[in-house]
């Protein structure tokens, strides 16, 4: 079958599950976007699950991707969405033509079927991240912003203490650094990203913005990038809700509504963001002298990946136009729940 084929392809490429259904479901509408999920469960079917990496196992879980159908594919998925046969080859084919122009991405994971890497290691342990998502879930929720920050700072201790003590518990392997791709809505894109970039920053991370496709991939630990994935979700619920507030207040045909707005809204808000976290991680006292040299090792390993998967980088401008929005976004910012309390983190 052609789309498994051009699945397979996009594999090669770089392109992971979750990316192949976010890029398609960005592009074309919802039948191709059903239809992908399908082929990419085809594609993904065979290997035993020994030979997947937990990550791209994770991400077609996420997806809904399984093989649910006998028979051929498009006559089982035109049945099932009652639709023309005639139909189903239509939407195929726009779909291969789609798939069959995705660029050449930076290899993150290995493909299923091949040899899983030496050193797999593991995440946030399940429970300390069901905890830190309960936490920030209620924050988010939460019209109080006292009850909100007190809750974000427990997320946000706990984070830094887990992170921190597996630092010091791998610290006789040897640094690994991997990679992630963080997608984001496509309004704003640009603003957003640079709350999630200062966000990385504070978890000893890199990013890059891919503008032109609408995620920010990530370089550093598999414990920190967790990490700055839950804070960038939280903060950027935060912040849009913030931002809504603001216009929602105002009168119709007000600045408080209009885009030059809410670009300086958001550009302020990360960049304040920025300050309040490495104002914290000055104040911040790491009391295991162990943890020194393993935290050397892991920026080095960080920077040699980045270098590699990234070989031309271009730093992005933004002009600010309202400065009405950046003054809002600013003071959003500095009640925002980033967890600037939190405790010295030791190996206990």
């Amino acid at each position: 079958m052609e789309l498994v084929q051009a699945i397979d392809t996009a594999w090669q490429r770089g392109w992971l599950p979750y990316d192949v259904r976010e890029i398609v479901s960005r592009s074309l509408d919802e039948s191709a976007t059903s239809l992908v999920v399908d082929v990419i469960a085809l594609s993904c079917s065979p290997p035993a699950s020994s030979t997947v990496h937990p990550r791209w196992q994770r991400q077609l879980d996420e997806i809904g991707a399984s093989v649910w159908w006998d028979g051929p594919l498009l006559e089982a998925w035109a049945a099932r969405h009652i639709e023309t046969e005639s139909y189903a080859s239509r939407t195929a084919a726009r779909l291969l033509t789609f798939l069959q122009r995705l660029p050449v991405l930076p290899r993150i994971l290995p493909l299923p079927g091949d040899a899983l890497m030496s050193a797999v290691r593991a995440g946030v342990d399940p429970k300390v991240l069901n905890r830190v998502r309960g936490l920030l879930a209620k924050a988010e929720s939460t019209s109080f912003a006292e009850e909100a920050e007190a809750l974000s700072a427990k997320a946000q201790e706990l984070m830094n203490r887990h992170a921190l003590e597996r630092a010091v518990l791998d610290a006789d392997l040897p640094a690994l650094a991997t990679s992630r791709r963080m997608w984001l809505d496509k309004s704003y894109f640009k603003e957003k990203s640079q709350l999630v970039h200062v966000v990385s920053k504070a978890f000893r991370s890199r990013a890059v913005a891919y503008d032109g496709f609408g995620f920010v991939a990530l370089v550093g630990d598999e414990v920190d990038l967790e990490s700055v994935e839950l804070l960038s979700t939280s903060l950027l619920v935060q912040a849009t809700r913030a931002m809504v507030a603001v216009g929602g207040r105002a009168s119709k045909g007000s600045e408080a509504r209009s885009r030059p707005f809410r670009k300086a809204f958001l550009v302020a808000y990360a960049t304040r963001i920025g300050e309040r976290l490495a104002s914290a991680a000055d104040v911040s006292d790491v009391s295991d002298e162990r943890l020194l040299p393993v935290l050397a090792d892991r920026k080095k390993a960080v920077d040699t990946l980045f270098d590699e998967m990234f070989t031309r980088t271009k730093t992005s401008r933004v002009t600010v136009r309202s400065a009405a929005g950046w003054g809002a976004g600013r003071a959003a910012a500095d009640v925002a729940d980033i967890g600037t309390g939190r405790k010295t983190v030791t190996s206990g």
